[in-house]
């Protein structure tokens, strides 16, 4: 739906973000020309005292002969709600409902549910000691979630509790951002750059040393056991052999205790692995290793910038096997361009056929600072119903694997309004994926970016733990 000009009967950022949200939801954009389907778009949000607090919303069309349609909504607060939030809550459903019973639009998987982490709420019900059944119920009618996103996320927050239940307050994990990459793909808006001079290197490698001794001695300080380890980017094993060794024993020294559960290492792509960096991850105490496929299909490789094929993922695959017990994670992409579900379906064939203990299927995300992005018109892309049926095949796939759903977020922009969900053998949860999706640990982020000119690095502290430092 086009629309000539919109008005909102707020100015208050939080309102304007999340009547931004439904409209983007259903497709609702403002031009200035021709192509408007109506002259006008006014949403109006009235709030109703009383027990319960109740929120009308009056959303009115106007047509280029001056006719009005008008269409009203009320909802009312749950008990066990903060006012301010039910309220937005109210005002989103009742202009889904109006797109959806009034003017015919299809349903969304997610409902109004727009959040990363859209467990959290399931388990915020569960504190509250709601029954598996209620809080399905909630999810359908406050959320408008479907039943199979309800019935996802309920039985996976169950799932995570006694993961969960391993932290406390001075429990932590550490993440360590090597910022750099082979190649920089088309899809990708994260802060890395490609692979710089050597100079440059050692240049970032001794502030990434003053920062791990600064995260160190906080860690010390505070009293805080480190539970997991992760080493993300960027694409850390972009390092050459003898810097990733250095950065891979610096982390080491720092932070490795004989209970730590889970070490981990974003391998990511084969142009990237050696020999060397798989025997330095064996003596360092890597437990875990993530190797980015996002498709085995080679034209998409090429397209999307990876310089490597299918068949060097599956020997890095092996090699890695080979080598000692790590667990291994493999990344896939949904909604690739020029894809189709059965470009998905060969792929998932593939990946399975190797193994893995753990995928990741990500739907595609347009993110603002990505080629693709900046791009659109150059690609095909595939539409919401296809990337919907790709994730179904995937999951039909994973779920003949024995594999189950165990984490799970959501991004801005994902095609077929869908999701990011880790799928795994029984056993070989990733703690650390749980832990930071579920926002109850704290997470000591040692995070870098670099720019022409120099080094931009700093040391983030990011607190998730409730009650936490």
């Amino acid at each position: 739906m086009k629309v000539r000009e919109f008005w909102l009967n707020s100015k208050q950022e939080v309102i304007v973000k999340i009547v931004r949200e439904i409209l983007l939801l259903f497709k609702v954009e403002v031009v200035a020309d021709e192509t408007a389907d109506y002259a006008g778009l006014s949403v109006e949000n009235r709030v109703i005292p009383g027990e319960p607090l109740r929120v009308s919303t009056r959303m009115v069309l106007k047509d280029f002969h001056g006719a009005k349609h008008i269409y009203v909504r009320s909802s009312k607060r749950q008990p066990d709600e903060r006012e301010a939030a039910g309220i937005h809550r109210m005002i989103k459903r009742n202009l889904y409902d109006i797109f959806r019973e009034e003017l015919g639009e299809p349903a969304a998987p997610w409902g109004i549910l727009h959040g990363v982490r859209p467990t959290k709420i399931v388990h915020r019900w569960i504190r509250s000691h709601l029954t598996e059944h209620e809080i399905m119920h909630r999810l359908l009618d406050d959320y408008r979630a479907s039943p199979g996103k309800a019935e996802l996320i309920t039985h996976m927050a169950f799932r995570q509790l006694p993961f969960l239940e391993t932290s406390d307050e001075k429990t932590v994990s550490i993440y360590v951002g090597i910022p750099f990459c082979m190649t920089r793909c088309l899809y990708c808006s994260f802060p890395s750059n490609l692979l710089p001079t050597e100079d440059k290197l050692r240049d970032f490698l001794e502030i990434l040393r003053k920062d791990i001794a600064a995260a160190r001695e906080s860690v010390e300080r505070y009293g805080f056991h480190v539970q997991n380890i992760y080493v993300g980017g960027g694409t850390p094993t972009s390092l050459p052999d003898i810097f990733f060794a250095e950065m891979l024993e610096m982390v080491y020294n720092a932070f490795y205790e004989p209970h730590i559960v889970e070490f981990t290492v974003e391998a990511g792509r084969p142009d990237s692995m050696s020999e060397a960096k798989i025997a330095c991850m064996k003596r360092f105490g890597v437990t875990r290793v993530s190797v980015n496929p996002q498709t085995m299909q080679e034209r998409t490789l090429r397209r999307i910038g990876r310089h490597h094929t299918p068949e060097d993922i599956v020997r890095m695959f092996r090699a890695l096997r080979e080598a000692g017990s790590f667990q291994i994670n493999m990344d896939l992409i949904l909604g690739l361009p020029g894809e189709t579900v059965e470009d998905v379906a060969d792929t998932m064939e593939q990946v399975l056929a190797l193994q893995p203990d753990d995928i990741t299927l990500h739907a595609l995300a347009l993110k603002r600072g990505s080629r693709l992005k900046m791009n659109l018109e150059a690609y095909e892309l595939p539409g919401d119903d296809e990337t919907r049926r790709m994730s179904e095949t995937a999951m039909r796939y994973i779920a003949d694997a024995g594999m189950q759903p165990y984490y799970l977020y959501r991004q801005g922009y994902m095609s077929g309004q869908l999701e990011n969900i880790g799928c795994c053998r029984k056993g070989a949860e990733g703690m650390y994926n749980i832990q930071i999706m579920g926002e109850r640990q704290t997470i000591l982020g040692i995070g870098g970016a670099f720019q022409d000119g120099g080094v931009v690095f700093g040391l983030v502290a990011e607190v998730h733990h409730e009650g936490g430092v």
